[in-house]
């Protein structure tokens, strides 16, 4: 375990907002990948070959050929692979669809672009395989050619890929993207996102996204399965988790930071949700 967990920029690659790349050659030029590390922007993958396990903000997930991982800013992961391994991936600066369609949100209307683990790993149907390989390789040869309006290419591109893979997640439910409903629960995540740690009550959140604190609550158990309250505290333990990484913090410390006046109270509460105690966590993560 190291003193903290390192975050890589998007000028990590020498490319101004996307790179797109087969995995293998990927994976053998940044060989550090393969360690606990976060992103600040975009990352997913379509892995065509190879198994082992992916760690995604300490949980695991196997991988295996035609499946998909969709990551955001800030997110944990690290790699253990089995084997040679290969697929594509691609890297976007939050910034790249600022712009697109006039709308600065609009990857945000995806679920595998929400952060919730359940909803970013994806294992594509057999009726789909070949259509979104396709899609790749697309936009691998667009990268590669550079011509005119490449860039502009390769957004259309993404975004069929974008509704292809939505559409999938999305032909079976009652709620739709784009819906009202929809549309709270994505901006209450942000929200969580923003505030981890210093907002703590589904009211706070309901008034700053001007609903009731029943409504919320409603709309949360529909879109996402769970209360507003259990998004908000499985988000308090996440960020714990992440800060246990660095050593030099103290677990006194860690609870300071997330707004916990009492380190007990802190202990207590991690202990109830995480399953193990905050040292017992951290003596697990020094083994790996």
């Amino acid at each position: 375990m190291r003193k903290d967990i390192p975050v890589y920029d998007i000028g990590h690659f020498n490319r101004e907002d996307i790179v797109v790349s087969r995995f293998a050659p990927y994976l053998e030029t940044h060989r550090e990948f393969v360690l606990p590390h976060k992103h600040n922007f975009y990352h997913f993958l379509l892995f065509t070959k190879g198994g082992g396990t992916h760690m995604i903000d300490f949980s695991t997930f196997p991988v295996e050929p035609y499946q998909m991982y969709f990551m955001i800013p800030g997110q944990v992961h690290s790699w253990n692979f089995e084997g040679g391994v290969d697929g594509y991936v691609i890297n976007f600066s939050p910034p790249f669809f600022k712009a697109f369609l006039l709308n600065p949100d609009y990857i945000d209307q995806f679920p595998y672009f929400s952060g919730v683990l359940e909803n970013s790993v994806i294992s594509l149907p057999m009726d789909m395989r070949e259509d979104v390989r396709r899609i790749f390789e697309d936009i691998l040869a667009e990268t590669e050619a550079g011509g005119r309006q490449s860039i502009d290419m390769i957004k259309a591109l993404l975004v069929q890929l974008f509704i292809k893979i939505g559409r999938m997640g999305f032909e079976n439910t009652a709620v739709k993207v784009g819906s009202h409903n929809y549309t709270v629960a994505r901006n209450f995540l942000r929200l969580v996102e923003q505030h981890v740690g210093e907002l703590k009550l589904p009211k706070e959140y309901a008034e700053l996204l001007f609903v009731t604190p029943n409504h919320l609550n409603a709309v949360c158990k529909e879109v996402l399965g769970r209360t507003a309250g259990e998004v908000i505290r499985d988000r308090v333990i996440l960020e714990a988790k992440r800060l246990m990484v660095n050593q030099e913090l103290s677990i006194s410390e860690i609870g300071y930071k997330l707004n916990f006046s009492d380190n007990s109270y802190f202990s207590k509460f991690f202990s109830k949700y995480a399953g193990v105690s905050p040292e017992e966590f951290r003596a697990r993560q020094l083994l790996m």
